[in-house]
């Protein structure tokens, strides 16, 4: 059953995405930037009431009263596809910085250059981060919130953190808070995986780092509060009710924090 499901939750997403992208592609391409926002938007939120139906995985999102008005960076955990679109219904103006080969796509491509993303070379480290901090300052005047993940790519459920400096530059010039978002959305859509394990996945935006901290400071404040709401969601999973399959990752982070997650058939190799 769990293989069925995945498979059709799989199929219907991507149909989703292709039929979508070329419905709304005559109204999309005409509308004020701004406007044509409730495109992706209506598409993010069909996905994940398809996540619901077809996979059984609901979605619980705490903490919306935290998102300051007007520019901000949000900083959620990287874990799934899940976190690229499982925000998008609930943030006014969205910004992402993205490979620039995204761009490069079909269809896909347009709908992102037409939002005014910052696609960015990841060949050259410090040109790219220069040229990110530039376009974020131009998006940032239009009162924009700019979405980055903090460790750059998706790790497991568990993982050792690993934060890159990028956020900590962005932080430091651009002058505007920063929300972390913890979640573990690893367990239930886990990277380069084809199941997709019912439950519930909980996400929580964390109250906002105030601007103008030291650099040290803010980046230190980023990883501990960030991995222990990450911590304690871990540990809700796993010792809920029928909790999904834990990553050798997850296990060893529990193992860490003094939880006993008790049978062996609870922890699976993802």
């Amino acid at each position: 059953m769990l293989i069925l499901r995945s498979l059709a939750f799989n199929v219907s997403f991507y149909l989703n995405l292709i039929v979508q992208m070329i419905f709304w592609t005559p109204v999309y391409f005409l509308l004020p930037r701004k406007k044509a926002w409730f495109v992706p938007k209506v598409w993010a939120a069909s996905s994940l009431w398809l996540h619901k139906v077809l996979a059984g995985t609901r979605v619980e999102i705490s903490g919306l009263e935290n998102l300051p008005e007007g520019p901000c960076i949000i900083a959620p955990k990287h874990q799934s596809f899940w976190d690229t679109i499982a925000f998008l219904p609930w943030i006014p103006d969205p910004v992402y910085i993205l490979k620039r080969e995204l761009v490069w796509i079909p269809f896909f491509g347009w709908y992102v250059a037409k939002m005014r993303m910052i696609p960015i070379d990841r060949g050259s480290r410090a040109r790219a981060l220069k040229k990110a901090v530039a376009a974020a300052k131009e998006r940032m005047k239009e009162d924009r919130q700019l979405i980055i993940y903090p460790e750059g790519t998706r790790r497991p459920p568990g993982a050792e953190p690993l934060y890159k400096y990028g956020i900590v530059e962005l932080y430091a010039e651009l002058g505007v808070p920063v929300v972390p978002v913890a979640h573990v959305a690893g367990l239930y859509w886990p990277r380069r995986k084809f199941l997709r394990h019912p439950g519930t996945i909980h996400a929580r935006f964390l109250p906002p780092i105030e601007p103008g901290l030291p650099r040290e400071e803010f980046r230190d404040r980023l990883i501990s509060e960030t991995e222990a709401a990450c911590d304690a969601l871990l540990i809700e999973a796993a010792t809920g009710p029928n909790p999904p399959p834990l990553p050798e990752t997850a296990c060893r982070r529990l193992a860490e924090l003094g939880i006993e997650i008790g049978t062996p058939a609870r922890a699976a190799v993802l």
